[in-house]
């Protein structure tokens, strides 16, 4: 198992520069008054696919050589990482097919097609995803970029927090969602490095926390078919990913599903601006545990805004 170093986030962030977004950080008067914290938001939902994986994505296309390349890229996805790999190989001109569960948001599948990814459809199951996508991958021979347990993706997630910290000229804590644990792995990989004061915290689901499970019980826990709204975070931590959580996460903390949704709601209204339900996963552990992040200043990664507009958690 190959441990992405600093070095490789730094060249991913060189590597990858001309195809992503050096995404704005946001603040709201309202929502510090409301934590008792200083919060700092980077949206990530304003990169051109709308979800940090473009970073990840972006630095793995880019990395192959030309031989490699010709066969393109392959990946299974709930949809974020689909839809940024599909960018990625359509910027560079080669073929990317991904195996997405029938139940991800059609907005995504939407995104995936418009950037010419060819969909095959599955169960909305950890196993059928893998058992489809080991399917599709002999077919085509395109080399496999994980959503989240490969070095590459990693090296480019982390270039998030580097851009984040020289933004804000610091944090205490920085927080992200997680699901697979690509986002926390790069930021982990970054901070370590870069501002080992800086504690990291996830934020997950209570009804998706196998990480948080995970990360009290000291070894990797998954579950196959976890529900929640924040259809983002459906997937298990991986071996790499763990080395990560294992060893640089300072917490983990949950949030029900209404919390979620009213911290989507707080930050739709307040910053103004569209973002997943995944993405509101910290904001809501926040306003769950305010003594805790009272005084500090608070980075928080948004992590995509890909939204299906007529199935808002809270219009069902």
């Amino acid at each position: 198992m190959y441990i992405p170093t600093y070095q490789d986030m730094l060249d991913a962030h060189a590597r990858i520069e001309p195809y992503i977004q050096r995404t704005p950080v946001r603040t709201s008067d309202y929502l510090n008054e409301l934590t008792g914290a200083q919060l700092f938001f980077k949206c990530e939902n304003f990169q051109t696919p709308g979800a940090f994986k473009v970073r990840g994505a972006s630095n793995a296309v880019f990395g192959l050589d030309d031989e490699q390349a010709k066969m393109g890229v392959a990946t299974h996805s709930s949809g974020n990482h689909a839809s940024c790999l599909s960018y990625a190989a359509s910027r560079r001109g080669i073929p990317c097919n991904v195996v997405m569960p029938r139940t991800a948001p059609q907005a995504k599948k939407d995104t995936v097609r418009r950037y010419g990814g060819v969909i095959t459809e599955c169960e909305p199951s950890t196993s059928s995803r893998e058992e489809t996508f080991a399917k599709v991958q002999a077919e085509t021979g395109g080399d496999f970029v994980h959503p989240y347990n490969d070095p590459r993706v990693i090296a480019g997630q982390g270039t998030c927090a580097r851009e984040f910290m020289e933004q804000t000229d610091g944090l205490d804590i920085v927080m992200a969602p997680i699901g697979g644990g690509g986002m926390i792995s790069g930021t982990c990989l970054t901070l370590s490095n870069q501002a080992p004061e800086t504690q990291i915290i996830a934020a997950e689901p209570e009804q998706a926390d196998d990480a948080y499970r995970s990360f009290k019980a000291g070894h990797i826990i998954a579950d196959d078919a976890p529900k929640t709204i924040a259809d983002g975070l459906l997937v298990p931590l991986k071996d790499l990913t763990w080395h990560f959580v294992s060893n640089h996460v300072t917490d983990i903390l949950t949030a029900s599903e209404e919390e979620i949704i009213d911290a989507m709601k707080l930050t739709w209204k307040h910053l103004r601006i569209v973002m997943e339900a995944s993405s509101s996963v910290p904001l809501a552990t926040i306003l769950k545990n305010k003594d805790r992040f009272a005084g500090k200043r608070v980075g928080i990664i948004i992590t995509g805004g890909n939204v299906d507009l007529d199935l808002l958690p809270w219009l069902k």
